[in-house]
């Protein structure tokens, strides 16, 4: 008799969990599941891309200040190859 009541409860709980699972991927393929599906996944994209724009944005701050270090010129110095503002061109 247990043994019957126990098979009773299992079946009874694995029908109702087929049941939901069933549910869930029906209510998955409509499209209002699948326009949700989306939107998450754009979702995602959209913060990763914002991420990895902010770490470029920030490399190249680094690069560019790192340049303007290295060869900027310095008060009273004009850069190499480059003429002064006094100087006419051809002359």
């Amino acid at each position: 008799m247990i043994g019957r009541l126990f098979y009773l409860a299992a079946g009874a709980a694995l029908g109702g969990y087929a049941v939901h699972r069933v549910n869930r991927a029906r209510r998955a393929l409509t499209p209002g599941g699948i326009a949700e599906r989306v939107e998450g996944r754009v979702g995602e994209y959209r913060g990763a891309l914002n991420e990895l724009n902010e770490d470029l944005a920030a490399a190249v701050r680094e690069q560019e200040e790192e340049l303007l270090r290295r060869y900027a010129p310095r008060r009273g110095r004009a850069l190499p190859g480059t003429r002064d503002a006094g100087e006419l061109p051809g002359g």
